[in-house]
């Protein structure tokens, strides 16, 4: 999910009574809960697509829930005893107490890939032990019925702690719900994905009508349905063979999951993805192939 998800969930947390626990507990949560998307510093040597074969991996796995919080829950740890020595530690800040920061960065921690699972993009949970790709398919990646529930929840809780009300319920209640949002999209994909007539078949959620699902079926080899289009109009395997051998292509095709083969406007071929096709941004998910000829693709 995108990082305001990931944050607002952390605040929400917080806001439940957890902060609570010790000093420094709602940077904690908010931070734990964003800190498996270190990754994203790959972009700084990465080139083109390369990413793809990267992220949602190594700091998303096992070792990276035990590890990243105890980075996180140290660093605080240093930085209330540093503020300390200065001075500078403002008065109203609860005792700081690092069992509870690096349990609190933990459970934040663990939340970033439960919510990276539920899209069709992927996360690797299992990594470094597997390179396995596991996928949710339940929610898009931006959910702004998920921003506004937890947005607004966070506000009025914060709003009524400081006006002396009940300012954990409205965090608790949001989260509930939230959960049954997620249960609720999770059926649909699942009765979706049940009745569609290519296995396996991919129900992709909509941007914003959550409800909906654009549907991706097999169709031959090479080809795949997306809501009954057709696309893919080179030979895939073929494609793939001719390439030439580069880090770009070969971390496409280790991401993945609906690859097919497209002609480009010269003749030579495109490499795509059905999950998130769109003919108007080739560059994001997708790799050009100059030197590498279309053979036409016979549907089935």
């Amino acid at each position: 999910m995108d990082n305001l998800t990931h944050s607002l969930v952390g605040a929400l947390l917080g806001q439940a009574g957890l902060k609570k626990k010790t000093g420094l507990a709602m940077p904690a949560l908010i931070i734990g809960a964003n800190l498996p998307d270190v990754d994203a510093a790959c972009f700084l040597w990465l080139e083109g697509v390369e990413h793809l074969g990267f992220r949602r991996g190594i700091t998303h796995g096992p070792p990276a829930w035990v590890l990243l919080p105890l980075v996180l829950a140290g660093g605080l740890w240093a930085f209330d005893r540093w503020q300390a020595k200065r001075g500078t530690r403002p008065e109203g800040r609860l005792p700081v107490h690092f069992g509870w920061l690096y349990a609190l960065a933990f459970l934040a921690c663990l939340t970033h890939p439960a919510l990276d699972w539920l899209n069709v993009y992927g996360i690797r949970l299992l990594e470094p032990f597997s390179s396995r790709w596991f996928y949710g398919d339940t929610l898009f990646i931006i959910d702004v019925w998920l921003w506004m529930l937890m947005g607004f929840a966070t506000w009025f809780s914060l709003r009524r702690e400081k006006r002396g009300g009940e300012w954990k319920r409205p965090a608790r209640i949001a989260l509930v719900v939230a959960l049954g949002y997620i249960g609720v999209n999770g059926a649909i994909s699942s009765a979706t994905s049940a009745m569609a007539s290519g296995q396996p078949a991919i129900a992709s959620p909509s941007p914003l009508m959550s409800w909906k699902r654009e549907v991706i079926e097999p169709h031959g080899r090479g080809q795949w349905l997306i809501n009954g289009t057709k696309v893919g109009d080179c030979a895939l395997a073929a494609a793939i063979a001719g390439r030439s051998v580069n880090s770009q292509t070969d971390a496409f095709l280790f991401w993945s999951r609906a690859p097919f083969a497209e002609r480009a406007p010269d003749g030579s071929v495109i490499l795509r993805d059905a999950r998130f096709y769109d003919p108007r941004a080739r560059d994001r998910f997708s790799v050009a192939l100059p030197d590498v000829k279309c053979e036409e693709l016979t549907s089935p």
